[in-house]
């Protein structure tokens, strides 16, 4: 199948199967003889799992450290810790986690500190954990 269509069947744009190319994420493409990219049922099941990483937070240059076992990778879920693939081998997904929780530990206090300084408190005196039925949709500032 031509761009177009692999691009579709793994619902993004042909743009990105270049740009996951040029990255080293995805292999150079076959060509048809006026030179276009061909791609098969392989191609397209790499892009999907490239989309699926992506999503899980795992970021292009995480991705890139291991495409060459990216074909490792079956159905919906990621090889068990140790396995073979992404999570065993590079400790690429264990890193990833640490800076996810680092990022929302960051979030969290900086949260913290803005519902105090306008006054969100629970009971106890500690930031509120959300908006209080009263005060949804009430502008902060």
């Amino acid at each position: 199948m031509r761009i177009g269509d692999a691009a579709a069947a793994a619902g993004t744009t042909p743009r990105a199967l270049r740009f996951y190319e040029q990255r080293g994420l995805l292999p150079a493409p076959s060509r048809t003889s006026g030179g276009q990219r061909r791609y098969g049922p392989r191609e397209v099941a790499r892009v999907l799992t490239i989309r699926r990483l992506l999503s899980l937070g795992l970021t292009i240059e995480d991705i890139r450290g291991c495409a060459d076992r990216l074909d490792l990778l079956d159905g919906d879920a990621l090889p068990p810790y140790g396995g073979p693939g992404c999570t065993g081998s590079t400790g690429v997904a264990r890193r990833r986690l640490a800076v996810l929780d680092a990022e929302i530990a960051r979030l969290t206090v900086l949260r913290d500190a803005l519902a105090t300084q306008i006054g969100e408190t629970d009971a106890a005196g500690a930031p509120a954990a959300g908006p209080s039925r009263g005060q949804v949709g009430r502008p902060v500032i």
